[in-house]
């Protein structure tokens, strides 16, 4: 297992190795130690770069262990995936836009950590709704313009009146959020 500590003292840029041998074990050149999928868990959310390698072919094999980690935090009861992207996503396999999912997935989670940090700082410092506001439009727009390219079918306008606008801030972030998790249940059907 690594430590900041540890990660800290690499050099900048340079991936950990970890070699998985036939048995299914996971050694750690750096630490020299045996290592678990958790700890590679621990390692990605502490922005710990690693690469995992076969043994014996030498072969890269992160992507398999990355989305073996996946496949163990959904069965463990973290379930971030619903079941409706899962089948978009497997139903991107072979189609025409399969070279363009892996861009346009990585710049879409990007754009959304980097906005939730934004989101994060605004709630922090107790910023007026104005900001918030146009980032959420922002976000809002991308959203709808990815929704027109990748899937048409659930682009289509709903004909809903507009809810009267909140009397004070307070209300009215209250509204946006309830308005994002009612469109995020929606996208989960």
């Amino acid at each position: 297992m690594v430590g900041k500590a540890k990660a800290a003292s690499r050099a900048e840029g340079e991936a950990i190795i970890i070699k998985k041998y036939a048995n299914r074990r996971l050694y750690n050149t750096a630490s020299s130690s045996y290592i678990t999928l958790e700890d590679l868990a621990r390692m990605v959310r502490e922005n710990v770069e690693f690469q995992v390698l076969d043994a014996k072919s030498g072969d890269d094999i992160t992507h398999s262990i990355l989305t073996q980690i996946i496949m163990e935090e959904e069965a463990n009861g973290g379930q971030m995936l619903p079941v409706s992207f899962l089948r978009q996503l497997i139903g991107m396999y072979g189609n025409s836009m399969q070279a363009l999912m892996p861009s346009y997935l990585e710049a879409s989670m990007n754009n959304f950590r980097e906005n939730q940090a934004k989101i994060r700082e605004a709630f922090e410092k107790g910023m007026s709704a104005g900001p918030l506001a146009a980032l959420h439009e922002t976000n809002m727009a991308m959203m709808r313009a990815a929704a027109d390219v990748f899937l048409p079918a659930m682009s289509k306008p709903k004909d809903k009146p507009a809810p009267p606008p909140p009397a004070d801030e307070l209300a009215e972030l209250r509204a946006q959020m309830a308005a994002m998790q009612k469109r995020l249940d929606e996208l989960g059907k």
